[in-house]
């Protein structure tokens, strides 16, 4: 996996739409944004921040741009789960889970579920 950026609120809100598009010109991801929608002006811009990241790409579709992710969704989320982790937890699942468990209000079930996924990620 290549080294990913952080990205803005509504960067992400952006890269989301287009994971799910697949390919997308500027209005048709705007029209794909939810309520409330920013202006197409916006979505250029933050598209073409994007571009200027490494996160997308584009390709000229008659007279429109349409853009494409080049960071795939999957990569993106192993970053900002990794970067949680760190940031929050210290690198611990242990503490990731305590905190599952104590502050979500998680079933013993589900707690039981989330040991046994530890105990996995201890060992590899």
């Amino acid at each position: 996996m290549e080294i990913v950026k952080e990205l803005t609120k509504a960067e992400e809100q952006i890269m989301k739409v287009l994971w799910h598009l697949k390919k997308g010109s500027i209005k048709e991801v705007a029209d794909q944004m939810v309520e409330p929608k920013p202006a197409y002006n916006t979505v250029a811009t933050v598209l073409k921040v994007l571009k200027t990241k490494g996160f997308v790409a584009y390709e000229v579709d008659g007279s429109a741009f349409a853009y494409f992710p080049l960071v795939a969704e999957r990569d993106y989320r192993h970053f900002a789960f990794d970067k949680v982790l760190s940031s929050y937890f210290n690198n611990s699942y242990q503490s990731l889970l305590s905190f599952l468990a104590e502050e979500k209000n998680i079933d013993p079930q589900a707690q039981e579920n989330l040991m046994r996924l530890a105990e996995k990620l201890k060992d590899k």
